[in-house]
């Protein structure tokens, strides 16, 4: 049987991927947007029901986002929190949890940290004035830029395309893009808005694209359906 690629490891052999966010936490949805082509799907837990990291982890995933990371020690902490002792806090209870196989990975504990992708997501003033220092932090992946919430905190309320918008992020990207992942620099990732699509990200540089969400798509779907079917 063929082994799966993980996302890290497809990023370290050069690749650009696409995501899509998915809200409704429905597994068909799910299975539709990677028989569709996506690379990696991203089940968003800020807006949805509530988790935590090692529930999050213990599941089995390729990687975790943390959102509103604003400092070099905040990204600590979130990395401390997708780490067995003594390089992090996690809890140990892994020979219990699908991401070890229920235990049936003998050599979990000593490949684990090796698919584990970990992004931040930096969506604030503050957060974009310490890029560099998060993107400096040992076992942080990558860098994800938040558009919106970056112009609320700009006081620009849901304006991501506004100019000062853009002129942080940029400021932003060009200090990612100046970093090597393979020494201890980070992936660039965005989600794509009206103003940036996800051939404008990517050819600025963009490692990770997030593309769309299962709900906007269906929100469009059926509005279009109604509105075909009354007019």
């Amino acid at each position: 049987m063929a082994t799966k690629k993980s996302l890290k490891s497809r990023l370290q052999d050069g690749e650009k991927l696409l995501g899509h966010f998915l809200l409704s936490f429905s597994p068909e949805l799910a299975e539709i947007a990677a028989r569709a082509g996506f690379d990696f799907i991203v089940v968003y837990l800020e807006h949805g029901a509530g988790g935590i990291p090692k529930k999050a982890l213990d599941l089995g995933p390729d990687g975790i986002m943390f959102p509103m990371v604003e400092t070099g020690r905040s990204a600590s902490e979130a990395v401390s929190f997708c780490l067995y002792r003594p390089d992090g806090v996690r809890g140990c209870a892994y020979s219990v949890v699908r991401d070890s196989s229920f235990g049936f990975n003998e050599g979990y504990l000593g490949n684990y940290a090796d698919k584990l992708f970990i992004m931040c997501q930096i969506e604030s003033e503050e957060g974009m004035k310490n890029v560099k220092e998060i993107i400096a932090v040992d076992g942080m992946d990558c860098v994800m830029m938040g558009p919106r919430d970056l112009s609320a905190s700009l006081g620009l309320l849901n304006d991501p395309g506004n100019p000062k918008v853009k002129s942080v992020m940029r400021v932003a990207e060009t200090a990612v893009l100046a970093s090597d992942p393979a020494n201890g620099g980070a992936y660039l990732a965005g989600m794509a808005t009206a103003q940036d699509k996800t051939g404008d990200l990517k050819a600025r540089g963009y490692h990770v694209v997030l593309g769309s969400t299962d709900v906007s798509l269906y929100k469009k779907a059926v509005v279009d359906e109604v509105n075909a079917f009354k007019a």
